[in-house]
């Protein structure tokens, strides 16, 4: 599919969830924006002026600027309808936005926990609860080849980069996850999720 032309820039954090999210949905989506790779804590004076909370991922266009992840994927997915990545039906459509609030609420703040965690002990636990957590999941990626559906989804999207950065966390899903481990498989090696990696993210997926 050709690229599509927008103006548009997005400030990404270049090793975090919620900025990766974000640059696979464009990836997905065709999109040609500048990508601005901003050190956390080492913002450009035009992000300080733009966003009040300072925060990643930022998406400008043109005069528009929104901040957080949900609110940014959620506009791309409305701007440019092709493909889309939430079901038209609203039960289904529901359902997607609360298992997107449930991977943001157990998935990624234990992420977020781990990048911040500095004692060796307590982050290792960090991480074996998210290991835990993860695999309560695993059952529903036997059931369609997406997640709950046959067609690729901002759930997906989101699931992808936490997937990414198992082997970076030293997680190791067991033999019994087989589902989940082809679910991981075929999202990580979408040519959209190759496009979507930083060079930072690249090193994670080579972590030993």
């Amino acid at each position: 599919m050709a690229s599509r032309r927008a103006v548009m820039t997005l400030f990404s954090a270049p090793d975090e969830p919620q900025s990766h999210r974000t640059r696979i949905v464009l990836a997905e989506k065709g999109i040609d924006i500048d990508v601005i790779s901003v050190v956390r804590g080492r913002y450009p004076e035009d992000l300080l002026d733009l966003n009040p909370y300072h925060s990643l991922p930022t998406l400008v266009d043109r005069d528009l600027v929104l901040y957080d992840a949900r609110v940014i994927m959620a506009y791309i997915d409305e701007r440019f309808p092709h493909p889309p990545l939430m079901p038209v039906d609203p039960v289904m459509r529901a359902q997607f936005r609360l298992a997107l609030y449930r991977v943001e609420r157990d998935w990624y703040e234990l992420a977020a926990r781990i990048d911040r965690e500095t004692d060796r002990k307590h982050q290792a636990q960090l991480k074996k609860e998210l290991r835990e957590t993860i695999l309560q999941s695993a059952d529903i990626f036997k059931i369609k080849p997406f997640f709950l559906g046959d067609e690729y989804s901002m759930v997906d999207a989101t699931i992808a980069p936490i997937l990414w950065r198992l082997r970076h966390y030293e997680i190791e899903l067991p033999p019994q996850a087989q589902a989940l481990s082809r679910y991981a498989t075929a999202m990580l090696s979408r040519p959209a999720f190759r496009a979507s990696l930083s060079d930072v993210e690249q090193a994670m997926g080579n972590a030993a």
